[in-house]
């Protein structure tokens, strides 16, 4: 027994952990419900090979699980009676080997322990074993199940993206070779995929060069595109490119059929579209406002026009705001031409932009609504208006004409006639207003015996009537029967018809024959006037002249008979002349061509005779030249001029006696007022009354006269011209109050006021002051003078652009206008029932004084409205130092 059981220890103990293991594996391989299953490869691109790699390692994880379950069962299976054991009693704790345990020994028995213990290891390494294997079955069917099913939507996608003839390139990165999927002969015409990406093999020039672009920034910046394409062979792709998941994918599809006929629909909706869009655009450029309606009448489009003529911002103001351009009655108008012609066409009313216009409006019916369009007419309704105007214009100036016109129509019926047509030949109104023909009216007017006669009136007429088919305009000359003397004018028209104009020249005639008679009258007449008289033609060549021309310089009529030219003529002329340069200037005038004026001459004869040469240019480009002797004239012109210059020389003797003898007065004058001026003072004693009025009589008397021999020494060296000016800045306020100052005391004396009027700015001018303030003392003495007492003599004084102008005006009683040009000679003096008296030399001077300042004297004067006298002094006296 002992033995035996040393036997199965042994046995047992000899049993190591890795014969269990190497049997365990064993089993496993021989049992594994996978060892004989190989792998099946999953096709695809990036998926398959996936799932490939998930599949092998859960297939490596199961493989393991099921070796350690496996060995754990070979283990088990190796001991005697183990199976029957474990199937009868419930292994391991009714086993017989357990009771057999219980006779070992210590040492026996630690071994045993030892290898139930590794038994007990193993058993519940086997479960686990057997636990993790049925998970990972399970995780194995789900992965088939999923494998299956991604492999089946593989299969799919893959058939659905090769179910159209197209072709996928994809680029990984910018510089990845491309992958391409489809079949490339269907696009390109070959089979080669790499010669899709050369596009230059298979498209036109331009659709390749615009490929290479794209596909370059669609790998490079990821910018997608759409193009339509057609190939070398005439076929339809389609193009497009964009980025996937990081991927630059292109698709090029062959677009035959269907997707051909959507293509050709496309590009005809994008030509519509841009031929929509291009009537829009000029439809929003018409000047003319357009419309459309929807069915319920609401504006659904209205132009730029539109909203200008309802004063809208925009079209789309216009619209919200549903702005109508016409009111209810023009819509009435239309609806009723619309239901009469289906299309409304009418001329219309309208304001448009705060203006009353005229409008051809025109609307028809859309699918949708109406469409309309407003036409401005307003200018072809003025012009339509101007044109009836000026037709009953023009009908009523052809009433005016003294010219009889008829028009007949193509039907040679009567088309209109005027005033003058029927006064001519006196035809009743209703037979004119049933428009007879042409032969009609011949007809009616040959009864009434008003026509010429003719010898075949039938023949006659119709050659009248050629007129009618004529392109040129035929002139006839009537003779009728009373006398008078008709010229018939027959215009045809273009469109058909004819115009008569009918012209009694009967009184022509006549003044031709009158003009003929006149004409003859009028050679007689210059036959025999005194005046010699040539008329040379344009060309220089004499054409008509009279007895006395050929008389004045001694010509045979014979040598100018053939009508010689000037030159001939000047020659014939020659013994009684020998200024070559005049005649040379009477030549000139002749034959001139551009500048025809006239000339005017004095010939000096060589025996002696004066003769006046002028020439007047004729309309028809000759020349008229008149000789006038003036012998007696120029004889009786030199008598008066000699008699003028002794004139001068004896005004000039009287200008000298004048200054010489005022010269002479001053000195005893000068002693008459000395002694006045002694006898005065009272150093010499006292005066009684009497003795002192006869001194102030002497005074002023002294005084009176040497102001008048200043004045006349003055004038007299004025005309001498030898007064030298001062010149000077005159202060103009100053000046003024200084002549007032002189007068004050006639002012005083006489009741008078003096108004003086300056400006505060007025300044100076250049001048004499001391001659200025005699010219305004003058004036202003002059004026008192003339003015009734209580009157106001107003002194004024103004600065224009260029000169300083004074003027005196007073209430007197005025100057007739036969005076106002003597008042400036010397000793000219006239009341006009004033009490004034003077020498009449102060005006005198005022205009020799201003005249040497190179200024003038205007005065304005009428009876009973007194006088103004203006004085202008220049401005620009700097210049002028002296004047002589």
């Amino acid at each position: 027994m002992a033995a035996r059981a040393s036997t199965i220890s042994i046995r047992v103990g000899s049993v190591t952990l890795a014969s269990v293991l190497d049997l365990g594996r064993t089993v496993a391989d021989s049992r594994s419900p996978g060892a004989a299953t190989p792998a099946r490869p999953i096709r695809g691109n990036g998926m398959p090979e996936m799932i490939r790699a998930t599949g092998g390692s859960l297939k490596a994880r199961l493989r393991h699980n099921r070796f350690r379950i496996h060995a754990v069962t070979g283990v088990l299976c190796l001991l005697p009676g183990g199976a029957a054991a474990q199937d009868a009693a419930g292994w391991p704790f009714n086993s017989p080997y357990l009771v057999a345990l219980t006779r070992l020994e210590q040492h026996e028995i630690a071994a045993l322990a030892l290898i139930l213990g590794a038994l007990f290891f193993a058993v519940f390494t086997a479960i686990l074993l057997v636990r993790t294997r049925a998970r990972a079955a399970s995780d194995e069917a789900v992965a088939r199940e999923k494998n299956a099913a991604l492999k089946s939507q593989v299969d799919q996608l893959t058939g659905l993206l090769l179910s159209e003839p197209h072709v996928l390139v994809s680029w990984a990165a910018a510089s990845d070779e491309p992958h391409i999927l489809g079949e490339t002969a269907g696009i390109t015409g070959d089979a080669r995929p790499a010669n899709v990406l050369a596009f230059g093999a298979w498209l036109n020039v331009d659709d390749a060069r615009a490929m290479v672009h794209a596909v370059d920034r669609l790998r490079a910046q990821g910018e997608g595109f759409s193009r339509s394409l057609t190939t070398a062979a005439g076929r339809q792709v389609e193009a497009e490119g964009r980025a996937i998941a990081g991927r630059a994918v292109m698709k090029l599809r062959d677009v035959s059929g269907v997707e051909r006929k959507l293509t050709e629909i496309k590009a005809a909706h994008e030509a519509l579209k841009t031929e929509a869009d291009a009537l829009k655009v000029l439809i929003e450029a018409l000047p003319s406002p357009v419309w459309v309606r929807d069915a319920a009448g609401t504006l659904a489009f209205v132009n730029a026009a539109y909203a200008r003529a309802v004063g809208a911002a925009d079209g789309a103001s216009a619209m919200a705001q549903d702005i109508d351009l016409m009111d209810s009655a023009a819509h009435t108008e239309l609806e009723r031409a619309a239901s009469a012609r289906g299309g409304a066409a009418v001329r219309l009313p309208v304001v448009v932009a705060g203006e009353r216009r005229s409008l051809d409006v025109t609307e028809v019916a859309t699918a949708r609504g109406r469409a309309g369009i407003g036409i401005d007419a307003t200018e072809a309704e003025t012009l339509r208006h101007e044109l009836v105007r000026l037709a009953e214009a023009h009908r009523r100036t052809l009433d005016q004409l003294a010219t009889g016109v008829a028009t007949f129509g193509v039907d040679h019926k009567l088309a209109f006639t005027n005033t003058a047509y029927r006064s001519l030949w006196d035809l009743d109104a209703d037979f004119l207003d049933q428009r007879p023909t042409d032969s009609e009216v011949l007809d009616r007017l040959r009864d009434e015996r008003k026509l010429p006669d003719q010898r075949d009136f039938r023949q006659w007429k119709t050659q009248l009537h050629e007129a009618y088919r004529a392109n040129e305009v035929q002139a006839h000359v009537w003779h009728l029967p009373d006398g008078r003397t008709l010229r018939v004018v027959a215009t045809p028209h273009p469109e058909g018809g004819v115009t008569y104009l009918f012209d009694d020249v009967t009184e022509r005639l006549d003044l031709e024959r009158r003009f003929d008679a006149l004409i003859n009258v009028q050679g007689e007449t210059l036959d025999n006037l005194a005046e010699a008289l040539a008329v040379f033609g344009s060309d220089g060549r004499i054409r008509l002249f009279n007895p006395a021309f050929t008389t004045m310089w001694r010509i045979d009529q014979l040598d100018l008979l053939e009508h010689p030219h000037i030159e001939a003529v000047i020659e014939l002329c020659r013994p009684l002349h020998g200024e070559d340069a005049t005649w040379q200037k009477l030549r000139t005038a002749v034959t001139a061509l551009d500048r025809r004026d006239p000339v005017a001459l004095r010939i000096e004869r060589k025996d002696g005779g004066v003769a006046d040469c002028s020439t007047v240019p004729l309309p028809d480009g000759g020349t008229l030249v008149a000789f006038q002797d003036v012998t007696d004239s120029v004889n009786v012109e030199r008598a008066l001029r000699e008699r003028n210059e002794a004139l001068e020389a004896a005004d000039e003797t009287k200008i000298k006696f004048v200054r010489h003898v005022s010269y002479e007065l001053r000195t005893p004058l000068n002693n008459i007022i000395g002694f006045a001026e002694f006898l005065r003072n009272p150093v010499t004693g006292p005066l009684t009354e009497r003795q002192r009025e006869y001194l102030g009589h002497i005074t002023s008397s002294t005084d009176a006269l040497l102001a008048l021999i200043n004045d006349i020494l003055d004038l007299a060296t004025i005309d001498a011209r030898a007064m030298n000016l001062d010149l000077g800045a005159v202060d103009i306020r100053k000046t003024m109050a200084a002549a007032a100052e002189g007068i004050q005391d006639r002012l005083a004396k006489d009741g008078i006021a003096l108004d003086i009027r300056a400006g505060a700015d007025i300044g100076s001018f250049v001048a004499d002051e001391r001659r200025v303030c005699q010219v305004l003392f003058n004036l202003l003495s002059n004026a008192v003078g003339f003015s009734p007492a209580g009157e106001t003599v107003k002194l004024t004084a103004e600065r224009t652009g260029d000169a300083v102008v004074f003027s005196v005006t007073d209430r007197g009683p005025g100057i007739p206008p036969d005076m106002q040009n003597r008042v400036f000679e010397w000793f000219e003096t006239h009341t006009t029932g004033s009490r004034h008296r003077g020498a009449g030399l102060g005006l005198s001077l005022v205009r020799s004084f201003v005249e040497l300042h190179g200024g003038r004297v205007d005065i304005d004067s009428a009876i009973g409205r007194g006088t103004t006298v203006v004085c202008s002094f220049p401005l620009a006296q700097a210049a002028r130092r002296t004047a002589a």
